[in-house]
């Protein structure tokens, strides 16, 4: 018996192999291309909004600011941010994206560098107001960004990679902002000024980066040909589509009473508000639990901070990734909830290195949830729904922002305990979980 060998054209794909993906090297492509300038912009504004969490206790020395005022101020930054964050969305859906985001970056760099000029609690609050109004979109601005050059698996990883700026801001942030307090006394100024700003000005001349380098669209970009531009902006449009469809909420060009409708939205809406809550109580009062461990220096107040932020990273690579169905995705949110309730408990109630270990393990989840809830609107909205659904999202869940710091400095002044306030965000974070149970994610997501 012959054998006969059958022959085939040579790169064509056997019955037996998948034929390659044209878009996955589109989207390795643009995923180097657009992530460092989007990440270093997440990192600076991370940064330039909780720095005064090293500030606080030399606030309260240099300029009398209470610890309730201290939450209040932190907190205000929210209000005004959540206040504007809708708007300045639909506006960037309007100008694009290299425009809005650099002016974005300008104005918030030029007022996170003048807090160094604050005299009081009056002042203080005002330039919280008008850093959060400065601030406004850039987070869901670069969500809604992402809409235009990836699906949802591609997504979610880029909303993993961009969260973890947050890690990197805190990691490398607390020790830098802790080194900057010890510049105290240096030309006539306190170490917390000069943190303010060395930290702020770098933005601007980030802004500028942006506005050259960052195009509003696969259409503008310098490193795709017209036909890959067309394959990118037809895959998004085509699975945005078929998932607003899917979810009963049509081409994408209704109002957010759209999103207010979808029963399922408000669940991924309340969930993301009781992470915030948790995520800025500890954000903005960490450094304070942490000082009153013992007489440790800023610096080391600064490292001990950025440890629970390891964790956040590593939780942030490994987790995220695996959501590749819907019930991972939901799963991974309700754990996710309910290892940050486990280490807030064992963290408010034991002593400073048990505690920081409880800290540490909230950490790891804290973006385990958020690259999961950011990618869950794109399953089922698109175009100008999605744009202010995914604002929407952002700015409810941001609210929380206001309300962890602003309760745990109450907390702080009524009990003395800097660990009071945390009890309201492990409450929040059981609801929150319980709520996760119930979201349904799309195949798509």
């Amino acid at each position: 018996m012959s054998l006969i060998r059958a022959s085939r054209t040579p790169g064509a794909a056997t019955p037996n192999e998948t034929p390659p993906d044209p878009l996955g090297a589109l989207d390795q492509r643009n995923l180097r291309r657009l992530m460092p300038l989007l990440l270093a912009a997440y990192i600076m504004s991370f940064l330039d909004r909780t720095n005064i969490g090293l500030a606080k206790e030399r606030l309260e020395v240099d300029l009398g600011i209470s610890a309730a005022a201290y939450g209040l101020g932190a907190g205000l930054f929210f209000l005004t941010y959540a206040i504007s964050e809708v708007p300045s969305n639909l506006i960037m859906y309007r100008v694009g994206a290299r425009w809005w985001i650099t002016r974005i970056m300008l104005t918030w760099g030029v007022i996170s560098a003048c807090m160094a000029f604050v005299q009081g609690e009056k002042s203080f609050y005002a330039m919280r107001l008008l850093l959060g109004a400065a601030e406004a979109g850039l987070l869901p601005g670069i969500l809604l960004y992402f809409t235009y050059w990836f699906r949802s698996e591609i997504r979610g990883r880029a909303i993993g990679l961009l969260l973890l700026g947050a890690s990197i801001a805190s990691v490398v942030g607390n020790p830098l902002g802790g080194l900057l307090m010890e510049m105290d006394g240096l030309g006539g100024w306190h170490g917390w000024q000069w943190m303010f700003v060395i930290e702020g000005v770098p933005c601007l001349f980030l802004a500028f980066a942006i506005f050259k380098y960052l195009p509003d669209g696969p259409a503008k970009a310098p490193w795709l040909t017209a036909e890959e531009a067309r394959l990118v902006e037809e895959a998004v449009t085509r699975e945005q589509s078929e998932g607003a469809e899917a979810a009963g909420n049509g081409s994408g060009s209704g109002s957010l009473l759209t999103v207010l409708r979808d029963k399922q939205m408000l669940l991924a809406i309340f969930a993301n508000w009781t992470h915030q809550v948790a995520l800025y109580s500890v954000v903005y009062f960490l450094p304070g639990i942490i000082g009153g461990w013992g007489d440790l220096s800023p610096f080391t107040i600064g490292l001990l901070t950025g440890l629970p932020w390891l964790t956040a990273a590593v939780g942030a690579v490994l987790v995220p990734p695996r959501a590749t169905t819907p019930r991972r995705s939901r799963n991974f949110v309700v754990v996710g909830l309910l290892m940050m309730f486990t280490g807030l408990i064992v963290a408010a109630v034991a002593g400073p290195v048990i505690a920081l270990l409880g800290f540490c393990f909230t950490g790891l989840a804290f973006f385990v949830v958020q690259p999961l809830l950011f990618n869950f609107p794109a399953t089922r909205l698109s175009g100008k729904t999605l744009a202010g659904g995914l604002a929407l999202l952002n700015t409810i869940g941001i609210t929380g922002g206001f309300v962890g710091p602003y309760i745990m400095g109450y907390a702080e002044d009524a009990t003395g305990n800097h660990l009071s306030g945390l009890w309201v965000s492990i409450v929040l974070l059981a609801l929150g979980a319980l709520a996760a149970t119930r979201l349904r994610f799309s195949p798509k997501a």
